[in-house]
């Protein structure tokens, strides 16, 4: 039996997270957050003081990764070794951090079977940045979730104004991520051909829910929502 399969794709900040949790709800999918999954990785890089760059050591922790997504309720809990890490994951270091190490080959590599593993038990929506592109290019439904850049820095600002950390840096880091992510040789950020791009700059999380629902619904086509 083929398995639904949507994926969104976007850039940081620009609501996947978000929007893709309540996709799933209203779809009655699992959500699997793969750049919780690259997180993750980056949060016990640094935990346990890995020299990331150093293939050999890379390797060796990798093969000891145990990472996996349970449901409490209906809300899916990231644990590491059976250890809810959720919490942790989303500070502005993890974030740069799991940047640069989701371009190392032998990261993506170690996390692909995951999320492949997930997408044969049951239907599911993927958020990440090559999620339509490279993990899954057979998707039932792909979408490409953008926004303006200022609007996106915004946002992360406001999500993380207990940090201390200035609009203006958060902005800059962003600007970098984006160019990072779009640039980097293995698996970058694009949108796929097929995928449907949606800018989320002035719409609300409803609003973005129910134009995807409407594509998926085949109430409307596939791409009279380019923009």
């Amino acid at each position: 039996m083929d398995r639904r399969i949507i994926t969104i794709d976007g850039p940081a900040g620009a609501g996947k997270t978000t929007v893709s949790k309540a996709l799933a709800r209203e779809l009655g999918c699992v959500y699997v957050d793969t750049g919780a999954l690259y997180r993750a990785v980056a949060f016990e890089i640094r935990c346990q003081h890995i020299n990331w760059e150093d293939s050999a050591q890379l390797e060796r922790f990798l093969a000891c990764l145990d990472l996996d997504f349970v449901m409490e309720g209906r809300e899916p809990v990231l644990t590491s070794s059976g250890r809810d890490i959720s919490a942790y994951i989303r500070t502005h270091e993890i974030s740069m951090l799991a940047s640069a190490t989701s371009a190392v080959p032998q990261v993506r590599k170690a996390l692909l079977g995951i999320q492949k593993s997930i997408a044969r038990e049951r239907d599911a929506v993927f958020e990440g940045r090559d999620m339509g592109t490279a993990v899954f290019p057979d998707a039932s439904y792909k979408f490409f979730l953008a926004a303006d850049v200022n609007v996106r820095a915004r946002r992360r600002f406001e999500e993380s104004n207990a940090s201390g950390i200035s609009f203006e840096k958060i902005l800059e880091d962003m600007v970098k991520r984006d160019s990072d992510d779009t640039r980097r040789a293995v698996s970058p950020l694009k949108q796929a051909p097929d995928a449907v791009l949606i800018d989320a700059t002035a719409l609300d999380v409803f609003q973005v829910v129910e134009k995807m629902k409407r594509i998926i619904n085949g109430v409307q086509t596939r791409f009279s929502d380019q923009i």
